[in-house]
C-alpha cells in the first residue's frame, strides 16, 4: 500500500535536524526549471499569480533568489520534517525512530507543485507554489500541464513494485487532479472524515486534514500494509463507518 498525501504551504526548514539520512527529489531538475520561471516574477507579479498578500509576495521572491542546489542538511530539510500546516501537525515525527522513517521513505509520498513527487526524506527548500497556480511555462499554462505524465509514471513505477498494489488517497483535490488515476490500474481507497451533528454527517474541511495527517502518522508507526487494517483507525474519536462504506470509500464519522 502506497499513501498519497500532498504537501502544505506552511513549512519549516530551519529547525532541528531529527535524521542524518535524506535523499534528493526524484524531479530535482524540473524544480529547478520552475524556479527559474519564478525568479522573473517581483512582488506584485508573484502575489497576483499566487493570490497571496504583498508580504508573502516580498518573502517567496527572496526564497526563490536563494534557492540553489546542490541540497545539503545546511540548507535544506527532509520533507516529513519540513512541512506543516494542519495535515502535517497530525504527523509527530520529532518522535519518529530510525525504522519509522525507513517505513515512512518505503511507502509515504507527497505531491508537491514545484518538487513533483516527494519522499519523506527528500530534502527541500522552503517556497510557494500551490499545484493549481497557473504559471505559464514552455509546457504549458498551468502545473498540470507542466507535470504531465511525469508524476502519474513515477507513482505508477512505484506500485508496480508492491506485493498488493493500493493507493490510499489522502491528498486534497486540488493536488489528486495531477494524477491520472486511471493510468495507474490500481485500487484506490479514499477516506473520508465526517463530522456527526445533530444525527447528520457533515465534512470540515479543517478537522479532514488533521484527520489525514493523523491517519498517516497510525500507518507510520504501526507498519500498516494491509488497506484493510485502516479500519480499526480511531484516532481523535473517529471510528469506521461499515454501512454507509464502500470497497474503495472508506468513511470514519465521530460526533461532532
Amino acid at each position: 500500500m502506497i499513501v498519497l498525501m500532498n504537501s502544505s504551504k506552511t513549512l519549516d526548514t530551519d529547525g532541528p535536524v531529527l535524521t542524518r539520512r535524506y535523499t534528493i527529489p526524484e524531479f530535482i531538475g524540473d524544480a529547478e526549471m520552475l524556479v527559474s520561471a519564478l525568479r522573473a516574477f517581483g512582488p506584485d507579479a508573484l502575489a497576483d499569480l499566487m493570490g497571496i498578500s504583498p508580504k508573502l509576495a516580498r518573502l517567496n521572491v527572496v526564497r526563490y533568489q536563494q534557492w540553489n542546489t546542490p541540497f545539503k542538511l545546511k540548507n535544506s530539510r527532509q520533507s516529513l520534517a519540513a512541512f506543516r500546516g494542519d495535515v502535517f501537525a497530525g504527523l509527530a515525527v520529532e518522535s519518529y525512530t530510525p525504522e519509522a522513517f525507513d517505513f515512512a521513505q518505503s511507502q509515504v509520498r507527497i505531491l508537491s507543485g514545484l518538487y513533483g513527487i516527494l519522499r519523506p526524506l527528500d530534502l527541500i527548500q522552503p517556497y510557494r507554489l500551490e499545484m493549481s497556480a497557473r504559471l505559464a511555462t514552455s509546457r504549458g499554462n498551468n502545473l498540470y500541464k507542466y507535470w504531465g505524465n511525469r508524476l502519474t509514471g513515477a507513482l505508477k513505477g512505484l506500485l508496480q513494485e508492491e506485493k498488493t498494489a493500493v493507493l490510499l488517497n489522502l491528498a486534497s483535490m486540488e493536488y489528486i487532479k495531477a494524477i491520472k488515476m486511471a493510468d495507474l490500474n490500481v485500487r484506490v481507497v479514499t477516506p473520508i472524515f465526517q463530522e456527526i451533528k445533530n444525527g447528520k454527517p457533515r465534512t470540515v474541511v479543517i478537522y479532514t486534514k488533521k484527520a489525514r495527517g493523523l491517519m498517516c502518522d497510525a500507518i507510520i508507526r504501526k507498519r500498516i500494509v494491509d488497506v484493510e487494517d485502516l479500519k480499526n483507525f480511531d484516532r481523535a474519536g473517529y471510528r469506521f463507518n461499515d454501512t454507509r462504506s464502500s470497497e474503495n470509500r472508506f468513511v470514519f464519522e465521530r460526533i461532532g
